[in-house]
């Protein structure tokens, strides 16, 4: 019969398992270092990391571990190379709820004109503007798994008519959600093109100088899925002549944006640092794919957010 694993090895704080502990009181959880020596005797079947893995993983991985979770998406960081044939799971839509609302924010904030509008002294006419709206805007989506649905489930209440691309045949999640022929076809109708595609070979540089010039004039680019899926010097060109009206990104490429780079200071970029992810209780809603997932590991049952390494996410 399936039992739950003897051992968790973490290189999460152990600190933020407590209810992990709880829901597997039985089940040992051992610190073990991203660098440096594993000590001596530590074995575990799972591991507990993050997207980025560490530079001693090869060793980790040796002490017995058969299945390794991340806490994050993307597995675009990850060393594969020391996987082997052990199960690699990620905690796919596990910050869904933040990251849309963090696309939404900046959609209203470029819509309305903020920061902007703000005044800090008396302006030259009161109770004048010309904003705009999400309300008969299109939202094109790069992307429709768990972030993008997310999105879209958000968009549609504002009266946006809302367009997705996404890799695989399945249909729209979402009835009202119209999925595109293709990426130009999409890039034609976007208002605000939103990008939530993992990172992979094919989408590096997906949106380049040849997809932005078949955007609208003036569309809004939001990126939260990884840097590398734009070519920021394209994206330099097109929001210096106008192509693109505003670039709201939480992510650039490289990470961390080295200092000078000119995404800091460009009128026109909005920049965070990587950061749409956070929202109170998000570890949680993170941990809970890892505790679901122990649950399952303990039944026998297929495990969810299992990676496949051939596409890459």
């Amino acid at each position: 019969m399936p039992t739950a694993p003897k051992c968790i090895l973490t290189q999460v704080p152990v600190a933020a398992l407590a209810r992990i502990r709880e829901e597997f009181p039985g089940v040992e959880i051992i610190q073990v270092p991203s660098q440096g020596e594993v000590p001596a005797g530590v074995a575990g079947e799972v591991l507990l990391t993050f997207t980025w893995g560490s530079p001693n993983l090869g060793d980790v991985v040796g002490r017995g571990v058969r299945w390794i979770h991340t806490l994050g998406t993307g597995i675009d960081r990850f060393p594969v190379e020391f996987l082997g044939d052990r199960i690699l799971t990620c905690a796919r839509g596990a910050s869904a709820i933040p990251m849309a609302e963090w696309a939404l924010a900046m959609m209203l904030a470029f819509e309305k004109q903020l920061p902007g509008t703000w005044v800090g002294e008396p302006p030259e006419r009161w109770n004048t503007a010309h904003l705009g709206g999400l309300h008969g805007k299109t939202l094109a989506l790069v992307g429709l798994g768990g972030i993008g649905e997310a999105i879209a489930a958000r968009a549609l209440p504002f009266g946006m008519r809302v367009r997705a691309i996404r890799r695989s045949d399945r249909p729209s999640p979402l009835p009202e959600v119209e999925l595109a022929r293709d990426l130009d076809d999409l890039l034609a109708s976007a208002d605000h093109l939103v990008l939530v595609a993992p990172a992979t070979a094919d989408t590096r540089h997906l949106i380049d100088r040849t997809a932005l010039s078949k955007t609208r004039a003036g569309v809004h680019l939001v990126n939260i899925a990884r840097g590398s899926l734009v070519d920021q010097e394209a994206l330099r060109a097109a929001l210096d002549d106008g192509r693109v009206a505003r670039a709201s990104l939480d992510v650039a490429d490289p990470e961390p944006l080295p200092a000078g780079h000119w995404l800091y200071s460009h009128p026109k970029v909005f920049l965070s640092p990587h950061i749409s992810w956070s929202m109170p209780g998000g570890l949680d809603l993170i941990l809970d794919t890892f505790a679901a997932n122990l649950h399952r590991y303990a039944a026998g049952e297929p495990l969810d957010g299992v990676v496949d390494l051939a596409a890459g996410y």
